[in-house]
């Protein structure tokens, strides 16, 4: 079955967009695409979420709209090989049907192995506390709450938890375990130990994509992003504060 240019490059643009690019980003790959097969027309409208594009191939015209492009967790080697795929077919490398078949592996490229994820979340939340100011103690404390954090995201992400109550509901569990080992003797500064564990939850990548957006003049897919990272962060603080606050009632006030 044969593929227009217009769906392969409708194709690449979900891609990026469903991993994380931004929306500059996305429509320049599809016009280049286009440009590159020497299509007759192509009008593309991306958001956030949705692309609708129109082109005229060959004389005849194709129509494509996607009413919602889910977003995913980012993964930042697809969004290079879509990348790398533009610039070969920019340079005559690919056919369609070939373009396409590379681009239906890279599709396909898998995120890290859960034992990785894990072990990069504790380094990270140790890290992140130490260079915050934390002690010895508390980066190790941190390391071991990062490692709970990781395997709760990985159970919840298979059962397709909304993005709000994921975060309110892990930061909320790293608290916890940070404020229970800080009881026991663990740790020294608990909002150095949060500060670490929480750092995986950050959206800082929906943050400076916001950014870009709206340097790029899309102010509509920038505010959106902006006010979803804005969501995200008022989740965690309100999980983080909710535990503290409880942990601090029931201990009287040793947490504070």
């Amino acid at each position: 079955m044969s593929v227009s240019v217009l769906e392969l490059s409708f194709l690449m643009g979900e891609t990026l967009l469903e991993n994380g690019a931004e929306i500059s980003r996305v429509q320049e790959t599809m016009e280049r695409v286009a440009d590159a097969y020497h299509i007759d027309s192509l009008n593309i409208y991306v958001l956030t979420n949705a692309i609708f594009a129109t082109g005229v191939e060959n004389g005849v015209e194709h129509s494509a709209k996607l009413k919602h492009v889910p977003s995913t967790s980012t993964h930042l080697g697809r969004i290079c090989a879509v990348n790398q795929l533009s610039r070969e077919i920019v340079q005559g490398l690919h056919p369609v049907e070939e373009a396409v078949s590379i681009l239906a592996d890279i599709r396909q490229m898998p995120y890290s192995p859960l034992p990785l994820a894990v072990f990069s979340c504790a380094v990270g939340s140790a890290a992140f506390s130490f260079l915050f100011g934390g002690s010895w103690f508390d980066a190790c404390v941190a390391f071991f709450c990062g490692i709970a954090l990781e395997l709760y995201l990985h159970y919840v992400g298979k059962r397709n938890m909304s993005k709000f109550l994921t975060n309110l509901s892990a930061s909320a569990l790293v608290t916890f375990c940070g404020g229970v080992l800080l009881l026991l003797g663990l740790g020294d500064n608990m909002d150095k130990i949060i500060i670490g564990s929480i750092i995986r939850l950050v959206p800082g990548v929906a943050l400076t994509t916001s950014i870009r957006d709206l340097f790029h003049g899309d102010y509509l897919s920038g505010a959106i992003r902006m006010l979803d990272a804005i969501l995200v962060g008022g989740c965690i603080a309100v999980g983080v504060g909710f535990v503290v606050r409880v942990l601090s009632m029931l201990t009287g006030g040793m947490l504070l």
